[in-house]
């Protein structure tokens, strides 16, 4: 497997996945614990399963999490928040949201259109990007293939920053996507599923095997 290249297996929610994941290379585990995604579990049940993880490599995803909250999840062991947003709000929280838990732990997903630029609090405080394919109705988790070309740009520009390719990606066009874009981080949850939440064993082996 291409040594450079980080992989995170996002929306767990079943043990044997987790372990799955973690026997087949994967680098980081994501947690979603935003209630309206249909990938959602609890915060206890998302602490039982980041304890079959090795320390630093759970992520807990959330949508524009309160300071509040954001401070208890950090109070209860969790290390690396991923937190989905819009650019109004990113604007106005993302300087609180370093100070609970600091720039190295906090995974900042802007929620970008194809022609919106990286705002300039972005480029200026965060250390990791995950870029998401945009939808109107959605935060996250869509299940589509996102701009390509715009990661790549943006990865271009900002060489501050790591960046996350995520988005539809599948066994059947990782390839292709880390080709195109020179992705060095990569996040998968929907393309190696048989339902939301379930992950199909048999897809994420050949996601692992092709990576290889």
């Amino acid at each position: 497997m291409n040594s450079d290249l980080k992989i995170k297996i996002c929306g767990l929610t079943r043990e044997k996945d987790v372990d799955l994941a973690l026997s087949l290379g994967a680098d980081y585990f994501g947690f979603i614990i935003y209630p309206k995604s249909p990938r959602a579990i609890g915060v206890e049940r998302a602490k039982e399963l980041t304890s079959r993880v090795p320390k630093g490599r759970s992520v807990l995803v959330d949508v524009e999490t309160s300071l509040s909250d954001l401070d208890r999840y950090k109070e209860l062991g969790f290390e690396n928040f991923q937190i989905h947003s819009s650019l109004s709000i990113l604007a106005k929280k993302l300087h609180l949201w370093i100070q609970v838990v600091g720039t190295e732990s906090l995974w900042i997903a802007p929620r970008l259109r194809s022609n919106d630029i990286l705002p300039e609090i972005v480029s200026k405080y965060a250390k990791t990007v995950l870029l998401d394919t945009y939808s109107p109705n959605l935060v996250g988790g869509t299940g589509h293939v996102g701009n390509w070309r715009q990661f790549s740009d943006l990865q271009n520009q900002n060489s501050n920053i790591e960046f996350i390719l995520a988005g539809g990606l599948s066994p059947d066009n990782i390839q292709k996507a880390i080709k195109v874009t020179s992705a060095k981080r990569i996040d998968v949850n929907s393309g190696v599923e048989h339902a939301p939440g379930v992950k199909d064993q048999e897809k994420l082996n050949e996601l692992f095997q092709i990576l290889k």
